[in-house]
């Protein structure tokens, strides 16, 4: 039985009345919230004593200003030129804000089309980086896959310790896709974790890429969709430079507080990993060595940050570390002790634990290299590291929960120190951190043995002997 009530003249009238009615109160709310807004970010970009790059993506095709002051009021507020966001651009601008204050707070806001953007009423805040030597923070890590971990509970510990930077050092996402549209989509999707906003609206994230956001696992130079992934990367990233005019990559240097870092692509010019190794096996290639090698001897800060998306020492044998390219890394690091390039330090990501290893070079005449190693972020520790033996591990494997690596640097001319610590998912301290000086960093001076944890060094004298590192007794 049908129970419809019949809609006669009037019905029909109230019903287009009501339409009209529903209509006008959609355009009432669209006008009261706003379009149009910024979807993903902000993320603050490289910052310099007197500039703050501003990444966004929006919801249109507008004009984007950024509106910034020193003050919070915004009563004494300045402008950017505008920026259009377009199709073709995925609606991603990037504003590179000139003639700040070097060591300054700055709020920033966003205009689009003219509009405020209401969905983001709170103004946000970063600062500039200060001018010559100065005490600073620097955070890293690795792997963060929004796949297995949508919450990354992690940056809410990394935001409390308010570092001056954030180095992301690969595997940033996990697309594992050939197709540029699905590398874009899952930069968006982590750009959206909620836990990570903080973090990126107030402190400059510098990111080189591993395999994953690359390519595919493993990937090395043949992959054949390597300039659309550069192209996706250059997008969703506000590095200060991109490779060299003669040579592409995600390579570029940039300094902080009196420190140079050096950030390394290990994906773009690599040799397949299986290949056998010796002089004409490389990992990056000539032309990245070259700006290397010119940048490091032009290079005057006490300290010196070799930056990779992999790790340097011999653990990961085989594998996708530098222990497949030792050829060319010892080339590396015999040019560091023969031009005397003094205050080098590594950092390296990819092996889903915490490390802390050394490369003792004071054994070759040159100084120990030690390598700071910091990953997962958001992804399964595992346990490939009972089968792997670096050349020194300083402090214990952690591969209890995801983590993030410190750097502190009190930049006191020749008393300058690097603290370095490893911090579990909680904001923990993990080891007895490692304190080094420039003095540390030089030829002839030879530092492991003071800083090796007891216990590692016991299980390396066994290991040496012949015994194994990890056996009865060795914990």
């Amino acid at each position: 039985m049908n129970t419809a009530f019949p809609i006669g003249r009037r019905g029909l009238l109230g019903s287009a009345a009501l339409t009209a009615a529903w209509a006008w109160a959609q355009r009432g709310v669209a006008a009261v919230i706003g379009y149009p807004r910024v979807v993903q970010g902000p993320m603050v970009g490289h910052a310099g004593p007197g500039h703050i790059t501003i990444w966004a993506r929006v919801s249109g095709d507008f004009e984007v200003e950024v509106e910034y002051a020193t003050d919070r009021s915004f009563a004494r507020s300045r402008f950017t030129a505008p920026v259009k966001a377009s199709p073709a651009g995925d609606f991603v601008t990037v504003h590179r804000i000139e003639g700040l204050t070097p060591d300054t707070t700055y709020h920033y806001r966003f205009r689009l089309g003219g509009v405020a953007d209401r969905f983001q009423p709170l103004p946000f805040k970063t600062k500039t980086a200060p001018a010559g030597l100065s005490d600073f923070r620097v955070a890293f890590g690795s792997c963060a896959r929004l796949q297995f971990d949508s919450e990354q509970r992690v940056f809410t510990a990394v935001a409390a310790y308010e570092p001056d930077l954030f180095l992301w050092l690969g595997d940033n996402i996990y697309a594992d896709s050939d197709q540029p549209e699905i590398l874009a989509d899952t930069y968006r999707r982590q750009r959206g974790v909620e836990r990570l906003q903080p973090l990126l609206r107030s402190t400059p994230s510098l990111a080189i890429w591993d395999d994953h956001d690359f390519g595919y696992n493993d990937s090395d130079r043949r992959s054949p969709f390597k300039s659309r992934a550069l192209e996706v990367f250059r997008r969703y990233w506000a590095n200060p430079s991109y490779g060299t005019s003669e040579t592409p990559g995600v390579f570029f240097q940039h300094s902080y507080g009196g420190v140079d870092f050096f950030h390394l692509d290990g994906r773009y010019h690599r040799d397949p990993g299986d290949m056998p190794d010796g002089p004409g096996k490389t990992m990056l290639g000539e032309g990245q060595k070259r700006w290397l090698r010119a940048a490091l001897k032009a290079s005057r800060a006490p300290f010196k940050i070799l930056v990779s998306g992999v790790g340097w020492s011999v653990a990961e044998r085989p594998g996708d570390s530098f222990a497949s390219y030792q050829h060319e890394r010892d080339e590396l690091f015999d040019f560091i002790r023969d031009e005397k390039i003094e205050g080098v330090v590594c950092l390296s990501g990819d092996t889903h634990v915490g490390e802390l290893n050394c490369i003792p070079r004071s054994e070759q005449g040159g100084y120990d290299l030690y390598d700071l190693v910091s990953s997962p972020l958001a992804q399964t520790p595992n346990d490939k590291w009972q089968d792997q033996v670096p050349e020194a591990r300083i402090r214990p494997l952690f591969a209890k929960t995801a983590n993030f690596g410190l750097l502190e640097f009190r930049m006191n001319g020749a008393t300058s120190t690097l603290t370095y610590n490893l911090y579990d998912i909680l904001g923990a301290p993990v080891w007895k951190p490692l304190v080094l000086t420039p003095a540390d960093l030089r030829n002839g001076v030879s530092t492991w043995r003071d800083r090796i944890d007891p216990r590692e060094l016991k299980r390396l004298e066994r290991y040496r002997a012949g015994g194994a590192y990890y056996g009865p007794g060795s914990r």
